[in-house]
């Protein structure tokens, strides 16, 4: 009985798969990993689809380099990738590849564009598509384990026979629609691979809580940051089993000067406080004595200015809904705030591009 999938665990089997695959005009993707106990994802399964038939690879049966063919289709400008919302898939193959797999299709934005739904999930939209209710009873399969079974292989291929089904469709309204050019740009910006890469020094700005703490704060916070990135990727651990953002809060704030001072903030476990305790609070005082600036930070807006934001929000939203779209794929909040503190030399999306076509001309014509 054929299970409806290929799996392919050797070379030569995949040499012959991806020598068919280089004809083809776009190839379904999608990927099953891990990351449970790492700070990088453990690639155990890619699941293609051509439209004719769906392949599972499990990438855990090959040497890294027996993949480098595998990587070099997913960079082969002349095939579109399509996608469903390919963050994580993306992170992926920038860091095993080199590339964010381009040009892609990212179908969850190309449903935002057609007015089917913001942000909407991979089941959700092969519903409302197709009036397939996906079984998502294997969501959380161990995809290390070997071997996997034929309903879990069957599982992971069935994601990408769905989104061989739907693209087509997806991207025949969009260029009915004239907005074919909307995803191209917006798969473009986001294939670009530094997006998908973590340089210690920049781990500050996934600091979500960075922007309340006082001024003299502030520095060590960002210090702290980036040694947890750096000790992260070194051990190959998630952030928060180096220390969490709780206790990195906690510490920026309390700068203490020395193990003492820092075992009294209760905030670490025993084990880290031996094994990291001498290095942080040696972080904590150079940072104590940097002469970095802290941030800027923003101050609430007064009348005048919330008074703007709420004219550029109801300009956003009249557009919006004139063109059937969610007004946070054409500007966030974030964007409107910047033009009322900036103004027309604001740094934001909904000014380049298209949204600046359909959106950004009018919004600035109400600053």
């Amino acid at each position: 009985m054929n299970p409806g999938y290929e799996l392919i665990t050797t070379p030569d089997a995949l040499a012959a798969r991806i020598d068919g695959w280089k004809q083809r005009p776009w190839l379904a993707l999608d990927t099953e990993f891990l990351r449970e106990d790492t700070y990088h994802p453990i690639l155990c399964l890619v699941q293609v689809g051509d439209g004719e038939s769906d392949v599972c690879i499990d990438t855990l049966a090959f040497a890294p380099e027996a993949l480098t063919p595998l990587w070099a289709l997913f960079a082969d400008p002349a095939i579109t990738k399509v996608f469903h919302a390919p963050s994580q898939d993306l992170e992926i193959f920038v860091r095993l590849g080199g590339t964010a797999a381009t040009p892609f299709f990212d179908t969850q934005i190309a449903a935002a564009m057609l007015g089917l739904g913001d942000q909407l999930g991979y089941a959700a939209l092969v519903e409302k598509m197709t009036g397939i209710k996906l079984d998502k009873s294997l969501t959380r399969t161990d995809w290390s384990r070997r071997p996997l079974t034929g309903p879990e292989l069957a599982y992971a291929a069935a994601d990408v026979r769905h989104l061989s089904d739907i693209h087509p469709r997806l991207r025949e309204d969009l260029a009915a629609k004239g907005r074919l050019h909307w995803l191209e740009e917006d798969c473009a910006r986001l294939a670009e691979p530094s997006r998908y890469r973590n340089p210690p020094d920049d781990a500050w700005k996934r600091l979500k809580g960075l922007a309340r703490l006082a001024p003299t704060s502030q520095p060590i916070a960002i210090a702290l940051a980036g040694w947890r990135e750096r000790i992260a990727q070194e051990r190959d651990r998630p952030r928060k089993w180096i220390i969490d953002d709780d206790a990195l809060y906690r510490i920026a704030e309390r700068a203490p000067r020395d193990l003492d001072e820092l075992a009294a903030l209760k905030v670490l476990p025993p084990k880290t406080l031996e094994r990291h305790g001498a290095a942080l609070t040696a972080l904590v005082t150079e940072a104590r004595t940097s002469i970095a600036p802290a941030l800027t930070l923003d101050e609430p807006l007064d009348d005048a200015q919330k008074a703007l934001l709420k004219r550029l929000q109801d300009g956003l939203r009249g557009i919006a809904d004139a063109l059937g779209v969610p007004a946070s794929l054409i500007a966030p909040r974030a964007d409107l705030e910047l033009l009322v503190r900036v103004g027309a030399s604001a740094d934001a999306a909904v000014l380049s591009g298209w949204r600046r076509d359909v959106a950004g001309e009018a919004l600035l014509s109400i600053l």
